[in-house]
């Protein structure tokens, strides 16, 4: 049984802190909403009035890691190929997990043995891919940007399995792997882009 919330109740930012914590010393799938209420002191209600469910948790995590990249973008070099521009902004998104990586771990691990926890974090996942090939400067609208959204996502989940293990300073492993699938892809992206270019002059 939960122990009784305190009479001031927790924000949302305080309850998604309590959860991450939890999340980095033990699987996801094991820790209950009520442990996680418990943790940060919070009531049942209070945290369903944040998040209706232990999904909504993991997307407001992803939605944080968005708003600490988008803090620390500047546009820089506009000349600077695209293939730079995506491959700073993905080792950003690394650089503000880092301290979360345990629980990363934990959520990506029960991901992989369980494809329902990934259809339902599917909206969230490609939100984020989204901001962050615009961040880049790259069109996330239209069929087009849905491949790239697509693409992209693939790419940033190989990161991730290295990057879970990259114990070195740089995390040069993780972006030699990121580096490496952004130039397999460059020309498919791209080819991509000029199709659309041709379809939309045509009309």
């Amino acid at each position: 049984m939960a122990k009784k919330p305190t009479s001031r109740q927790p924000g949302a930012e305080r309850i998604l802190d309590a959860a991450i914590e939890l999340w980095t010393t033990r699987r996801w799938q094991d820790v209950k909403l009520e442990e996680i209420a418990e943790a940060a002191g919070a009531s049942m209600a209070r945290l369903h009035e944040f998040y209706p469910s232990r999904f909504s948790l993991i997307s407001a995590m992803i939605s944080r890691t968005d708003k600490c990249v988008l803090r620390g973008h500047d546009f820089g070099d506009s000349s600077e190929p695209y293939r730079e521009r995506l491959l700073d902004v993905l080792m950003r998104r690394f650089d503000a997990l880092a301290q979360h990586k345990a629980a990363v771990r934990s959520i990506f691990r029960d991901m992989q043995s369980d494809p329902a926890t990934a259809v339902c974090l599917m909206p969230a996942f490609f939100n984020s891919m989204a901001w962050s090939l615009e961040l880049a400067g790259i069109q996330a609208a239209g069929l087009g940007g849905l491949l790239r959204i697509k693409g992209l996502g693939l790419i940033y989940l190989s990161g991730i399995s290295v990057w879970l293990d990259d114990e070195s300073p740089d995390l040069s492993a993780t972006m030699a792997r990121i580096d490496r699938d952004l130039r397999r892809v460059e020309g498919m992206m791209n080819l991509v882009s000029w199709q659309r270019q041709t379809k939309d002059s045509a009309e």
